[in-house]
């Protein structure tokens, strides 16, 4: 066994050479520009005590096995329903997390035999998927419409095509309209994750797809609740057809325990909060707002996209953005590096993750302080 700790070390040590490795951290007490908690829902009093109430009224809190054995009930039923309902589907399947949600779909739908075109932005989850599916896989250039035609024209077959509506990393928004219009008139197939959409864009948060009147079109949708929605887990939104399936073939879905009752009625209360309560959204876009605003009247160092809640300022190489985060920390802001290999080397980043709960003047103090530093 020493020769497999060996092993391991010597690629921890690699890592940390590379000034890339990984570890935990723990923040308190620093202004929040790094957490997906957008809306501010995970730490809402009001939702905390919507939800309080709702666990008060619950026969048990566990789940006590898969969904197909013991781990069903009546109650995950109706938060299904309610998401499909709100997202105007047809039918949904909760999922643990986004990332079983993304891995589990693909690997279950598309066959060795189908084509999987990609955007190259995408998530590692959806990649996975990709990975396990076995299919044959080829990315288009990152929202070019261009390089997703190309690929139409040279592969004949059963397509599928995947992509964000908001990519993490740059925060900018895909074409989805030219993206549609080209997977149907091939005849494909779109699945779209609308992880960091959620929550943040259209009039209640329903995502990127409903908010352009787009989505009894797409094939799948994927909307998680570990952002915006404040909570964990995720929902595969489709046709009957497809939740049937998944529910047959999916084996994340088929081989987990089923999502407990506190868990299933945090996400029902955050729904019942962005349906009632519409105060958290509008904050954050004024943040929005506010943060474009100073971005274009001053001379400050620009962010790769001003498209969603998430801004990207490259400073290349890992030694360099960890320095810079580190100072940010010290100033009192929690603003995260992203290093390679998560990304490409030369795109390392910091990246400002906005909130309905930030003020004007944390970002104005954010802004000013990344302008004396890049």
């Amino acid at each position: 066994m020493d020769h497999v700790h060996e092993r391991l070390q010597r690629e921890l040590i690699a890592r940390e050479e590379a000034q890339a490795l990984r570890r935990l951290t723990v923040s308190q007490g620093l202004v929040d520009f790094a957490s997906n908690d957008y809306l501010g829902f995970a730490s809402d009093a009001h939702l905390k005590k919507m939800i309080l109430a709702e666990i008060a009224e619950m026969p048990f809190f566990g789940s006590g096995g898969s969904r197909l054995l013991t781990g069903n009930n009546a109650y995950v039923e109706l938060v299904e329903n309610e998401i499909a309902a709100f997202h105007d589907a047809p039918a949904a399947l909760f999922f643990n997390s986004g990332y079983e949600a993304n891995s589990g779909l693909i690997s279950t739908i598309v066959h060795r035999h189908d084509f999987i075109f990609y955007d190259a932005f995408i998530h590692a989850s959806l990649r996975e998927g990709i990975r396990l599916s076995g299919a044959k896989a080829y990315s288009f250039d990152h929202n070019d419409v261009d390089s997703l035609q190309r690929l139409f024209e040279i592969h004949k077959g059963n397509i599928f095509v995947v992509t964000e509506s908001v990519f993490s990393m740059d925060g900018d928004i895909a074409p989805l309209s030219e993206i549609l219009a080209l997977t149907e008139k091939y005849h494909a197939a779109l699945i779209l994750d609308e992880a960091h959409a959620t929550g943040v864009i259209g009039k209640r948060g329903e995502g990127l797809a409903q908010h352009l009147g787009l989505h009894s079109r797409i094939f799948a949708r994927v909307h998680t609740f570990g952002k915006a929605i404040g909570t964990n887990g995720a929902v595969v939104l489709g046709s009957t057809i497809l939740r049937n399936y998944l529910i047959n073939y999916c084996k994340p879905f088929i081989y987990t325990t089923a999502p407990n009752y506190l868990q299933l009625a945090a996400v029902r209360m955050a729904y019942r909060y962005l349906v009632t309560i519409q105060e958290p959204i509008r904050r954050l876009h004024h943040n929005l707002k506010c943060m474009k605003d100073k971005l274009h009247s001053v001379t400050y160092a620009q962010p790769v996209s001003t498209d969603s809640a998430i801004f990207s300022f490259i400073v290349p190489g890992n030694a360099a953005v960890k320095k810079l985060s580190a100072d940010l920390r010290i100033a009192g802001f929690d603003m995260r590096p992203i290093l390679s290999p998560t990304i490409p080397a030369g795109s390392e980043r910091i990246r400002i993750c906005l909130h309905a709960f930030n003020t004007d003047e944390e970002i104005r103090g954010a802004l000013q302080l990344l302008q004396t530093k890049i």
